[in-house]
Parts: C-alpha cells; sequence; structure tokens
C-alpha cells in the first residue's frame, strides 16, 4: 500500500503513466484496424460479439503477459542464427505476425476485386465456420501485438501498476471505438481498401522488426494519418456531387 500511495504522489509516475497510455493506444490501432476488419466479414447479429471477444482476449493476453514481466524480457534474447544474423523468440513472433497480415490482406484485397459467388445451401456451415476462424485469426494477431505492446510497457516503465492502468486504459478505449470504426469501414467501401493497404504497411513493418531494421512508428502512422486524410477529402468530394446532383435533378 505504501508503495502504491509513494507512485500515486511521484510526478514522474504520472508522466510515464500518461506517456504509456497515449504509446498503447497508438499500438492498439494496428489490432482494432484488424478486428473490424476481419468481423466485418461476418453476419451481422455475430460481429459485434466476435469484436467483443476479440478485444476481452487482448486484455487477458495483454494481462496475462504483465504477469510473466521476467519471461516476457527473456524473449527478446537471441535463441537462434540464421546466415549470421540473430533471432530471439521476439523476433520469429513478429516475422510470423508480419507474414500473416501481409497475406490477410492480400486475399482481402483479391476478395474485394474478385468475390466468389456464394452457395446460398451451405450459409449455415459457412457461418459457423466463419466466426470460429475469425476469433482463431484475431487470437492469433491478438498474440503478436500483446507482445508488442508489453515489450514497449516494459521498456519504459519499470513500475507494474502503470502497466497495468496503461493497458487497461488503452483495451477499454479500443472497446469504445470498435463499434464506430468498424461501422466506418463497413459503410464506406473505398476505406475497406486503404485499411487492407495499412495492414500490409504494418506487416512489412512487422517483418521489418524481426529482422532488425527498426522502423520508426512516427513514420508508419503520419503515412496512416495522411492517406487517412486524403481520403476523408476525397469522400468530402464525392458527396459534394451526389448533392450537386441531387439538386439538379
Amino acid at each position: 500500500m505504501d508503495y502504491l500511495l509513494q507512485l500515486a504522489a511521484s510526478p514522474t509516475a504520472w508522466v510515464a503513466l500518461a506517456t504509456l497510455i497515449v504509446m498503447e493506444i497508438v499500438l492498439g490501432i494496428d489490432n482494432l484496424i484488424f478486428i473490424s476488419i476481419l468481423t466485418n466479414k461476418l453476419p451481422l447479429h455475430n460481429r459485434q460479439r466476435a469484436r467483443r471477444i476479440g478485444i476481452g482476449m487482448a486484455l487477458i493476453l495483454r494481462l496475462g503477459l504483465l504477469s510473466t514481466i521476467a519471461f516476457i524480457v527473456q524473449l527478446t534474447a537471441p535463441v537462434i542464427e540464421i546466415l549470421g544474423h540473430a533471432f530471439s523468440w521476439k523476433d520469429m513472433i513478429l516475422i510470423a505476425g508480419g507474414l500473416f497480415l501481409l497475406w490477410k490482406a492480400t486475399t482481402e484485397i483479391h476478395h474485394s476485386m474478385d468475390p466468389a459467388p456464394e452457395d446460398p445451401k451451405s450459409a449455415t456451415s459457412t457461418v459457423t465456420l466463419g466466426f470460429a476462424a475469425a476469433i482463431g485469426q484475431i487470437l492469433m494477431l491478438d498474440m503478436v501485438f500483446s507482445i508488442d505492446s508489453i515489450i514497449t510497457a516494459v521498456g519504459m516503465t519499470e513500475h507494474l501498476p502503470i502497466m497495468v492502468i496503461a493497458v487497461v486504459v488503452s483495451v477499454l478505449v479500443m472497446l469504445l471505438a470498435a463499434d464506430p470504426l468498424a461501422k466506418f469501414i463497413n459503410d464506406n467501401p473505398t476505406v475497406v481498401m486503404l485499411a487492407l493497404g495499412f495492414l500490409i504497411m504494418i506487416g512489412m513493418t512487422l517483418i521489418a522488426e524481426g529482422f532488425g531494421a527498426h522502423v520508426p512508428k512516427g513514420y508508419v502512422y503520419a503515412a496512416m494519418a495522411f492517406s487517412a486524410s486524403i481520403e476523408v477529402l476525397n469522400m468530402m468530394s464525392r458527396r459534394s456531387r451526389q448533392k450537386r446532383v441531387a439538386t439538379e435533378v
């Protein structure tokens, strides 16, 4: 209790908490985009439940990893060397997650450009398998993003209560933003392609990080923000043209 009181009275601890919360929210954007795109492929009545389950698992994984900080720190230690380059468990997890994101985003882009016809007779089995597959894929990416998130938290502060609060707050923000973001992506088809492009960029970043090439997150998110702002201008332009056409008619 004395430790918590001393921590609460420390201005440095509050600064660290605020900084870490912002960092965790930013890192959670990648996770949220993936969850939004994936759950939008499910039937309407299953989407919100899948998002809740996916984000809930992200929280459980992050808190579980925080309880094994000693193990998490060891993930950064080299365990194998290939062609003179040492890889840690973290590196291999990031590479695997990046490859999975590249495969998933490329598959979704192909499906968007050339959608396969659905067979009404197999609709029930497709829905069931689709929901299970969606949860499995969300869980896999939750693990990748959670490890990245917790290692970032460990590198920024040594106080476990600060890490726990930052993780809980960031996941709550994800939970609040999940439905509006998913609805926005679903209502704007061009945004889906943009978001898939983001996933490809995130996947390439994860692979680069796994091979030891550090990519400043600021550059990545600046590129995403610029692309998103251009898309917003395009959406405003389309709506303006639609209004003019409706007025002329």
